[in-house]
Protein backbone atom coordinates (compact mmCIF):
# COMPACT_ATOMS: atom_id res chain seq x y z
CA UNK A 1 0.00 0.00 0.00
CA UNK A 2 1.44 3.32 -0.65
CA UNK A 3 0.84 6.90 1.11
CA UNK A 4 -1.05 9.66 -0.93
CA UNK A 5 0.02 13.05 0.51
CA UNK A 6 -2.87 15.34 0.19
CA UNK A 7 -2.73 18.86 -0.57
CA UNK A 8 -5.38 21.85 -0.98
CA UNK A 9 -4.77 24.93 -2.94
CA UNK A 10 -3.86 28.58 -0.81
CA UNK A 11 -7.37 30.28 0.38
CA UNK A 12 -9.82 26.76 -0.04
CA UNK A 13 -12.09 26.52 2.67
CA UNK A 14 -11.86 24.20 5.27
CA UNK A 15 -13.37 20.58 5.12
CA UNK A 16 -16.57 20.96 5.99
CA UNK A 17 -17.39 23.76 3.22
CA UNK A 18 -15.33 22.12 0.24
CA UNK A 19 -16.78 23.04 -3.05
CA UNK A 20 -16.36 21.21 -6.17
CA UNK A 21 -13.96 24.01 -7.22
CA UNK A 22 -11.56 23.28 -4.92
CA UNK A 23 -12.08 19.04 -4.88
CA UNK A 24 -11.25 19.07 -8.83
CA UNK A 25 -7.95 21.14 -7.47
CA UNK A 26 -6.69 18.93 -4.67
CA UNK A 27 -3.98 17.12 -5.41
CA UNK A 28 -2.73 13.73 -4.15
CA UNK A 29 0.82 13.16 -4.35
CA UNK A 30 2.16 9.53 -4.05
CA UNK A 31 4.72 8.70 -1.49
CA UNK A 32 6.98 5.98 -3.19
CA UNK A 33 9.11 5.45 -6.14
CA UNK A 34 8.28 7.14 -9.26
CA UNK A 35 9.21 5.10 -12.74
CA UNK A 36 8.97 8.03 -14.56
CA UNK A 37 11.53 9.95 -12.47
CA UNK A 38 13.81 6.99 -12.84
CA UNK A 39 13.71 6.45 -16.08
CA UNK A 40 13.43 10.64 -16.90
CA UNK A 41 14.55 12.28 -14.42
CA UNK A 42 15.15 15.51 -16.06
CA UNK A 43 11.66 15.67 -18.48
CA UNK A 44 9.98 14.96 -15.02
CA UNK A 45 11.48 17.41 -13.15
CA UNK A 46 10.53 19.94 -16.12
CA UNK A 47 6.87 18.42 -16.69
CA UNK A 48 6.58 19.26 -12.62
CA UNK A 49 8.15 22.89 -12.69
CA UNK A 50 11.25 21.68 -10.79
CA UNK A 51 13.42 23.91 -12.37
CA UNK A 52 16.19 23.99 -10.39
CA UNK A 53 16.02 20.21 -10.05
CA UNK A 54 15.85 19.85 -13.35
CA UNK A 55 19.08 22.20 -14.06
CA UNK A 56 20.92 20.41 -11.42
CA UNK A 57 19.94 16.86 -12.99
CA UNK A 58 20.97 17.67 -16.31
CA UNK A 59 24.23 19.10 -15.54
CA UNK A 60 24.98 16.32 -13.25
CA UNK A 61 24.27 13.79 -16.41
CA UNK A 62 26.14 15.36 -18.63
CA UNK A 63 28.85 15.31 -16.08
CA UNK A 64 28.16 11.43 -15.66
CA UNK A 65 28.27 10.54 -19.60
CA UNK A 66 31.87 12.92 -20.15
CA UNK A 67 33.41 10.67 -17.17
CA UNK A 68 32.08 7.78 -18.70
CA UNK A 69 33.95 8.71 -21.91
CA UNK A 70 37.17 9.09 -19.99
CA UNK A 71 39.44 6.31 -19.55
CA UNK A 72 39.34 5.25 -15.81
CA UNK A 73 36.31 7.05 -14.97
CA UNK A 74 33.40 4.90 -15.98
CA UNK A 75 32.75 3.52 -12.82
CA UNK A 76 32.53 6.93 -11.32
CA UNK A 77 30.65 8.33 -14.27
CA UNK A 78 28.20 5.63 -14.18
CA UNK A 79 27.66 5.98 -10.14
CA UNK A 80 26.62 9.56 -10.91
CA UNK A 81 24.40 8.97 -13.30
CA UNK A 82 22.86 5.97 -11.63
CA UNK A 83 22.47 8.31 -8.65
CA UNK A 84 21.22 10.86 -10.07
CA UNK A 85 18.26 8.72 -11.47
CA UNK A 86 17.97 7.01 -8.19
CA UNK A 87 17.71 10.61 -6.18
CA UNK A 88 15.35 11.80 -8.45
CA UNK A 89 13.15 8.63 -8.46
CA UNK A 90 13.30 8.41 -4.77
CA UNK A 91 12.37 12.01 -3.96
CA UNK A 92 11.25 12.95 -6.79
CA UNK A 93 7.47 13.22 -5.75
CA UNK A 94 8.46 14.81 -2.13
CA UNK A 95 9.87 17.50 -3.97
CA UNK A 96 7.01 18.32 -6.23
CA UNK A 97 4.93 18.25 -2.96
CA UNK A 98 7.70 20.66 -1.18
CA UNK A 99 7.25 23.08 -3.77
CA UNK A 100 2.94 23.53 -3.26
CA UNK A 101 3.78 23.81 0.11
CA UNK A 102 6.02 26.58 -0.17
CA UNK A 103 3.57 28.07 -2.77
CA UNK A 104 1.51 28.39 0.13
CA UNK A 105 -0.63 25.05 -0.55
CA UNK A 106 -1.78 23.25 2.91
CA UNK A 107 -1.67 19.61 3.66
CA UNK A 108 -5.08 18.18 4.29
CA UNK A 109 -4.75 14.64 5.12
CA UNK A 110 -2.33 11.61 4.33
CA UNK A 111 -4.02 8.35 3.20
CA UNK A 112 -2.90 5.08 2.71
CA UNK A 113 -4.42 3.20 0.06
CA UNK A 114 -3.62 0.69 -3.00
CA UNK A 115 -4.31 3.07 -5.68
CA UNK A 116 -5.07 6.68 -6.19
CA UNK A 117 -9.25 6.17 -6.77
CA UNK A 118 -9.13 4.23 -3.52
CA UNK A 119 -7.45 7.17 -2.06
CA UNK A 120 -9.92 9.91 -3.41
CA UNK A 121 -12.51 8.12 -2.07
CA UNK A 122 -11.18 7.65 1.55
CA UNK A 123 -10.55 11.47 1.27
CA UNK A 124 -13.76 12.62 0.18
CA UNK A 125 -15.61 10.29 2.37
CA UNK A 126 -14.20 11.94 5.39
CA UNK A 127 -15.53 15.27 3.61
CA UNK A 128 -18.93 16.77 5.57
CA UNK A 129 -20.89 17.33 2.62
CA UNK A 130 -22.81 20.80 2.54
CA UNK A 131 -26.52 20.54 3.93
CA UNK A 132 -29.10 20.36 1.16
CA UNK A 133 -31.94 22.43 3.48
CA UNK A 134 -34.07 21.98 6.24
CA UNK A 135 -36.27 18.73 5.74
CA UNK A 136 -39.88 20.38 6.24
CA UNK A 137 -41.96 19.12 9.61
CA UNK A 138 -45.17 17.43 9.27
CA UNK A 139 -47.79 16.43 12.24
CA UNK A 140 -45.71 13.94 13.48
CA UNK A 141 -47.65 13.72 16.90
CA UNK A 142 -50.00 11.55 15.71
CA UNK A 143 -52.52 10.25 19.06
CA UNK A 144 -52.35 6.75 19.69
CA UNK A 145 -56.31 5.17 19.91
CA UNK A 146 -56.22 2.09 21.58
CA UNK A 147 -59.59 0.12 21.59
CA UNK A 148 -58.50 -2.71 23.79
CA UNK A 149 -61.20 -3.12 26.65
CA UNK A 150 -59.18 -5.56 28.69
CA UNK A 151 -57.99 -5.01 31.80
CA UNK A 152 -53.82 -3.83 32.22
CA UNK A 153 -52.00 -6.79 33.46
CA UNK A 154 -50.79 -10.36 32.57
CA UNK A 155 -52.83 -12.29 30.51
CA UNK A 156 -53.34 -16.05 30.18
CA UNK A 157 -51.36 -16.83 33.32
CA UNK A 158 -47.74 -15.36 32.34
CA UNK A 159 -46.61 -13.45 34.52
CA UNK A 160 -46.86 -9.49 33.92
CA UNK A 161 -43.77 -6.52 33.62
CA UNK A 162 -43.15 -6.69 37.48
CA UNK A 163 -42.53 -10.14 37.62
CA UNK A 164 -45.20 -11.55 39.73
CA UNK A 165 -47.91 -13.88 39.30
Amino acid sequence: MASYLILTPPGAPNRSGISNRYRDETRFIRDGFSWAAFLFPTFWMLFHRLWLHAVAAFLLQGIALELIRQPGFFVAGAAIWLGVHLLSGLEGPDAVGQRLINRGWEIENLVSARDLATAEEIHFSQVEQEPEGDIPSNNWNIPATNKNSSPPGPSFGLPGYDGGR
